[in-house]
């Protein structure tokens, strides 16, 4: 059965689409069928993230319901499906959020997972999301701003019915921790599932447009991003995908057939 979990963090900045983009490709690793999608729709970068530059069509045109969403399904690393949500301001103004509740339906029979990467803030495009999921899982930076935003989030999920499965605290270093890892959960009153440490290796996949989890698999954080995708994937935490490094025929077979057939 389906899984569907929305990253959100009430504010921009805290890594939200990194977190995505690496769960997503975490759980692919360990051989689930997992698509993310890209619901921030005003300033979709989900793709971008994974290098898709080329994506004729988008969540915006099947929001608009100029399309169905296989044909704006893209192939990500290790089989991870990816919907982007497109870049013009035009498909923004089309697109009907109201419709995400049916392309979800039209999902239910194409993967085991499915990731969504909210908007920040709290407008209405960024509710939907919320109600849609089995699990709310906030990003949260260790400052109290991104704590007070990820708390706004808890309350407005639960206020429209949704569930906070729990918290992934990124981007944590010894000296940036304002505060500790129990009073964070206390202020929040979830779990927090894992700690994303402060990684270079995280710029510098970025900067490749490629998933830490398949350009640096032995960093810091794409351990803790397989940590939270084997819990989500139910396997022993410890337990890692039987081959981590993406091989040259993936790479290639990635690079020229990038849109589903």
């Amino acid at each position: 059965m389906i899984r569907a979990y929305t990253i959100a963090s009430g504010k921009g900045g805290t890594g939200k689409t990194t977190v995505t983009a690496n769960l997503g490709t975490a759980l692919a690793q360990y051989g689930r069928e997992t698509c993310i999608i890209d619901t921030d729709m005003g300033m979709a970068n989900l793709g971008l993230v994974l290098g898709l530059t080329e994506t004729p069509v988008t969540l915006h045109e099947v929001l608009a319901g100029k399309a169905p969403i296989q044909d704006a399904m893209y192939e990500g690393p290790y089989g991870l499906k990816v919907v982007p949500s497109g870049l013009s301001l035009q498909g923004f103004q089309n697109a009907d959020p109201e419709r995400l509740k049916d392309v979800l339906c039209d999902l239910t029979d194409r993967c085991d997972f499915l990731l969504l990467d909210a908007p920040a803030g709290i407008g209405a495009d960024a509710v939907i999301p919320l109600t849609v999921a089995d699990e709310v899982l906030l990003v949260v930076n260790p400052e109290i701003s991104s704590l007070v935003d990820a708390l706004k989030i808890k309350i407005l999920t639960e206020m429209i019915g949704g569930t906070v499965g729990g918290a992934i605290l990124n981007r944590v270093t010894p000296e940036s921790i304002d505060m500790s890892r129990r009073k964070i959960e206390k202020a929040l009153d979830v779990p927090i599932i894992d700690t994303i440490p402060e990684d270079a290796d995280v710029r510098r996949a970025a900067a490749a447009r490629t998933p830490v989890v398949v350009r640096s698999p032995g960093s810091e954080s794409s351990k803790a991003f397989r940590r939270i995708a084997a819990r989500i994937a139910g396997f022993p935490v410890g337990e890692e995908p039987e081959e981590v490094q993406e091989g040259f025929i993936e790479r290639l077979a990635r690079a020229l057939f990038r849109r589903e057939p």
